[in-house]
């Protein structure tokens, strides 16, 4: 039964629900939220800010709303946070770093804005790495959040760190997310979350702090696909402020969604197993196979050399350094060293990128998206596990650069690939080590796919609990 269920434990589609049976009202589930926030945030860091008074109004707003028979739809009183990249009128937009704490902005983001219309009630803003720079989730100035499932100090994955920390903990039920390399999918994997990251152009990513217009796209971080795909309903469709949306209509996505897989065409990329993938991550994500077999699907293997070829050429690490040098030109000019340390390094390797290898790097870009095209014709989605290694201690893996970039460099291994070819992506945690640390399924799909990687998804929780997996926060609790 449901109603055994904590609040925080739910899903989207499950609170919705409970508000309209009247079991709970929005300001009494928007209390029960912040509660939480109150309670373990002082030790998992996942919020960088919280508004309280802000979501309480909201919140009371949303219960009158329905009380006067104006329903908004599913999303309507469900409180939500967002990652700190996210432009929130009246609040500050820090990215991750000091140095723009006076930020405050006076529009919404698009998809903020969406999400308002919609009924949703923002609890605060989510820790991030700084300027959204870095796969790993440390950030050395506002403190790295804290993987929830373990006692000992785990980084968390990022750039959306603290919004991946939040859903894992039950500190909100979503949060919003960018991905430009991994950085939805990779907290959501790290920390057992259900990740979506869009195709470029889904979503608009204006009022959303830049890293690199090529590859930066809008994420969600949620409890279960179906959780996603309500979101990403609302918040998708045409921007006049991001051309990148231009003509794009907003999909009904729940609407191919069903526990039958007959008739999808998925593959596993043998090269996303290879080299240093851990061993308990290798056997979870191959043994996903046989679940996505029972519900219909065929699956097979392929090489698909060209993640391997990708992967060499390095295009993501050439167009994100090189347009992240332009995206923070005024702060590398002004206040270099006053950022992160590993993001002051990599903004300073980045001075090495000429314009020669930047454009000879995105027309190989462009080539290698057609050659996508053509070997995965005949598939539906690529199945590959979402990192190839566990969370590790914070303390291992910061405890010089040399460590930290060779990390980070691992954790990025597949999802990058997403990125480069613009495939949509969605990660789903698929079992625990021995340790109790969770291991994520990367079902990427192609360009504007993300009904079908969610269908998988869906489909594959539908007969699976493993996204109902709750840590245990005892050792969070403030004092």
């Amino acid at each position: 039964m449901t109603y055994d269920i904590p609040f925080h434990e739910r899903t989207i589609t499950e609170l919705a629900v409970a508000l309209r049976a009247g079991e709970t009202t929005s300001e009494a589930l928007t209390q029960h939220f912040l509660d939480r926030i109150e309670t373990f945030d002082q030790g998992l860091g996942a919020f960088r800010l919280v508004c309280p008074e802000r979501a309480l109004n909201e919140a009371r707003t949303a219960d009158a709303e329905r009380r006067a028979g104006h329903d908004r739809g599913m999303l309507h009183g469900v409180p939500y946070a967002a990652k700190d990249l996210f432009d929130v009128a009246g609040l500050p937009t820090t990215a991750g770093t000091p140095l723009m704490a006076d930020n405050v902005v006076q529009h919404d983001a698009t998809v903020v804005a969406r999400l308002c219309q919609a009924g949703m009630v923002l609890l605060g803003k989510t820790n991030t790495v700084q300027l959204a720079f870095g796969a790993v989730g440390i950030n050395h100035h506002y403190g790295t959040p804290h993987n929830p499932w373990q006692a000992e100090h785990h980084v968390p994955g990022g750039s959306s760190s603290g919004s991946a920390v939040a859903v894992a903990a039950g500190l909100a039920p979503m949060a919003l997310g960018s991905d430009t390399g991994g950085s939805v999918r990779i907290p959501a994997s790290l920390c057992g979350t259900t990740g979506l990251k869009t195709t470029v152009g889904r979503v608009s990513r204006a009022g959303v702090f830049p890293l690199s217009w090529t590859l930066d796209s809008v994420g969600l971080l949620t409890r279960s696909a179906e959780d996603a795909a309500h979101v990403l309903g609302v918040i998708g469709g045409a921007d006049l402020n991001d051309s990148t949306t231009a003509g794009r209509l907003q999909d009904d996505v729940l609407a191919t969604m069903s526990p039958s897989l007959h008739g999808i065409r998925l593959a596993f990329a043998a090269s996303g197993f290879s080299g240093s993938a851990d061993q308990e991550i290798v056997s979870a994500v191959r043994d996903t196979a046989d679940v996505l077999s029972d519900l219909g699907a065929e699956v097979s293997q392929i090489e698909f050399a060209l993640a391997d070829d990708i992967r060499q050429l390095e295009c993501a690490k050439i167009l994100v350094g090189a347009e992240a040098r332009v995206s923070n030109e005024q702060l590398m000019r002004d206040s270099l060293e006053a950022l992160d340390p590993v993001v002051r390094e990599r903004l300073k390797t980045s001075r090495d990128i000429s314009a020669t290898q930047y454009l000879r790097t995105y027309a190989t870009v462009l080539q290698q998206r057609a050659r996508m095209a053509r070997e995965l014709e005949e598939f539906d989605a690529l199945l590959l596990p979402t990192t190839i290694v566990p969370a590790r201690p914070l303390d291992d893996v910061d405890r010089d650069l040399d460590t930290y970039f060779d990390y980070n460099s691992t954790v990025l291994t597949n999802t990058t690939l997403g990125n480069v070819l613009d495939l949509c992506g969605v990660s789903v945690p698929c079992g625990w080590n021995a340790r109790g640390l969770p291991i994520g399924l990367l079902i990427n799909g192609k360009p504007f796919c993300e009904s079908l990687v969610l269908k998988v998804a869906h489909a594959y929780q539908h007969v699976t609990d493993r996204h109902r997996r709750c840590p245990d926060l005892s050792w969070s609790r403030s004092a």
